[in-house]
């Protein structure tokens, strides 16, 4: 009883802690259903690639962190609740149950729970071998353009992930590869 009592007091004393420190504890909760490797995967030139299929769940008032998505990004499914995306260029958009829609790769986003019920998704990626599915940015960043046309009318300007570009013509260059 006393070790039970004792693993409480650590872990209320290091979210205590963490939260007067400023360092995020997430609830978050992600389970595998399967991984998969595609011996060559056409959109990668050939080159294998690994996949994996994971639901997540996300508490009620929990904001994700920033993060972004490698290789084709995250195909997500809401299964249960109102999910918020925030872009890291700025705007919110509002997924509910049933909606499906894609993280684009590169572009830095969070998820944010603001509703009294878990959130529940299921996602696909996509990666080439031995690349991270999801890697956290330092913070909110303008990432990647998703196409030619958030480049235009001084768009580039924005972009500050992962490199800033020098004109449009820069920015429509990349946004095409």
């Amino acid at each position: 009883m006393k070790i039970i009592t004792l693993r409480k007091g650590l872990v209320i004393a290091f979210s205590f802690g963490a939260l007067i420190l400023g360092i995020a504890v997430y609830a978050a909760t992600s389970v595998t259903i399967a991984d998969g490797t595609y011996a060559s995967f056409e959109p990668f030139g050939g080159a294998p690639a690994s996949t994996r299929m994971r639901t997540l769940t996300i508490a009620p008032g929990e904001l994700l962190p920033w993060h972004y998505h490698s290789g084709i990004g995250a195909y997500t499914i809401v299964k249960q609740g109102t999910l918020i995306v925030e872009d890291g260029c700025g705007g919110d958009t509002v997924y509910t149950q049933g909606q499906a829609f894609i993280e684009p790769a590169g572009r830095v986003h969070r998820g944010k729970n603001l509703t009294a019920g878990d959130v529940i998704t299921a996602q696909t990626f996509v990666v080439p071998v031995g690349a991270a599915f999801s890697q956290d940015a330092p913070g909110q960043l303008c990432g990647r353009p998703v196409n030619e046309n958030e480049c235009r009318h001084d768009g580039w300007r924005r972009f500050n992930f992962p490199r800033l570009f020098n004109s449009e013509a820069d920015c429509i260059q990349y946004a095409r590869h």
